[in-house]
């Protein structure tokens, strides 16, 4: 059974294969849709950008998003790679991602992310959410209707609550 992703709230089959995560990624890259290190990006970057197949690059939790500002304007996918459950620098690495440098493209995060994740990802910019194996992504969907309202400022809604109620009573 291929493996699931949680894009706009809604879950489909995930059609990228994330490579170096567990090792290098090889000299002949594989067919298909690929996220490849910040590394690999950089000393492959022309290889990448040519190929007839989408690519893109995904971030560990220690990189600069800063590397990429190049970059943003032709990257058509970015992973930020969550690697332990209480990590939450892929957090402010989406919402730098996406306010900081105005990337407009797919922002997904993956790793040790469950349900409880998954609102506030949608909050920080994060369109597409692979959750860990142990969670199952249908039962998941219902941590988006939760909250009926959100006080915070955030990506998805700049202006915090008092901010949008004074705008509607002038």
């Amino acid at each position: 059974m291929p493996d699931r992703v949680i894009r706009d709230k809604r879950v489909e089959n995930d059609l990228f294969q994330v490579l170096g995560l567990e090792g290098d990624v090889p000299a002949e890259l594989p067919h298909g849709p690929i996220l490849v290190p910040l590394a690999t990006w950089k000393a492959r970057r022309a290889e990448l950008a040519a190929r007839r197949e989408p690519a893109g690059v995904w971030l560990r939790p220690d990189e600069d998003p800063a590397e990429l500002a190049q970059d943003v304007a032709s990257l058509h996918v970015i992973g930020v790679h969550f690697p332990k459950w209480g990590d939450g620098r892929g957090f402010s690495t989406g919402t730098l991602l996406r306010g900081r440098y105005d990337y407009r493209g797919e922002l997904r995060a993956f790793g040790d992310l469950g349900r409880d994740h998954l609102l506030h990802l949608t909050r920080c910019g994060f369109d597409v959410v692979k959750l860990g194996a142990r969670h199952d992504p249908e039962k998941a969907l219902a941590a988006f209707d939760e909250f009926s309202v959100l006080y915070q400022g955030a990506i998805d809604e700049p202006l915090p609550l008092f901010r949008r109620r004074v705008a509607n009573v002038l």
